[in-house]
C-alpha cells in the first residue's frame, strides 16, 4: 500500500487562491539558509538534484501547474529574462508530470530552463515548506521563487501571497547581481 505524501497538517504559511485563504504544510525556507537538497525528475525522465547546480547559480521558479495561465507565463519569463545570466539556472519545479513539463516546453519554445516534476519524491515540499495542504489546490506547490548562490546559499525568497499572481521577477534577478 502507498504512502501518501500529503500531510493533513496546515502548520505553515499562508496564501490565498482569489482572496480565500489556505496553508502550507510547513515554513518556507529563508534567506541565509542552506538549500536543501532535493530530487526531481526531468522531462525526459532522469532525476536531477539541486546538488547537480553547485557552482552555479539557481532560481527556482516553484508553482501550482503548467496547465494554468499564471504558471506557463512564469515558465515564460524566466525562460527570457534569467535563463540567459552567466553562470544560472532556472529550474522550473511543480507537481506535473515529466510528461507535461515536454509537452508544454515543446510546444512553447522553451529550452532555456530546467523543468522539474516532484511527482516521485516528496523531499522538496517538506525541506521548502511549499506544499498546499488544504482548499482546492491541496497537494500542489504554492507559487514561490527561491535565488541561490554558487555555494548553495538562499539569497532571495518570494512566497507569492495570491497564487493567481505572477512572481516579482525583477525583484528575483537583482538578488542574481
Amino acid at each position: 500500500m502507498a504512502t501518501s505524501c500529503v500531510s493533513n497538517a496546515a502548520t505553515g504559511e499562508t496564501v490565498k487562491l482569489q482572496g480565500n485563504p489556505f496553508h502550507t504544510e510547513g515554513k518556507m525556507v529563508k534567506v541565509g539558509d542552506v538549500a536543501p537538497d532535493f530530487s526531481a525528475v526531468k522531462s525526459d525522465l532522469s532525476e536531477a538534484s539541486l546538488s547537480d547546480f553547485k557552482g552555479k547559480r539557481v532560481v527556482l521558479n516553484i508553482f501550482p501547474s503548467l496547465d494554468t495561465p499564471v504558471c506557463a507565463l512564469s515558465v515564460r519569463q524566466f525562460n527570457k529574462k534569467a535563463a540567459s545570466l552567466d553562470s544560472t539556472v532556472v529550474l522550473c519545479v511543480s507537481m506535473d508530470l515529466p510528461f507535461a513539463h515536454a509537452r508544454f516546453c515543446t510546444t512553447e519554445g522553451i529550452k532555456d530552463v530546467v523543468t522539474l516534476s516532484l511527482f516521485r519524491d516528496c523531499g522538496f515540499a517538506k525541506a521548502y515548506g511549499l506544499r498546499i495542504a488544504d482548499g482546492p489546490m491541496k497537494g500542489l506547490m504554492a507559487r514561490a521563487v527561491i535565488v541561490i548562490d554558487e555555494s548553495g546559499k538562499i539569497l532571495y525568497t518570494e512566497l507569492v501571497e495570491e497564487i493567481t499572481n505572477e512572481p516579482d521577477y525583477d525583484a528575483a534577478l537583482k538578488a542574481l547581481k
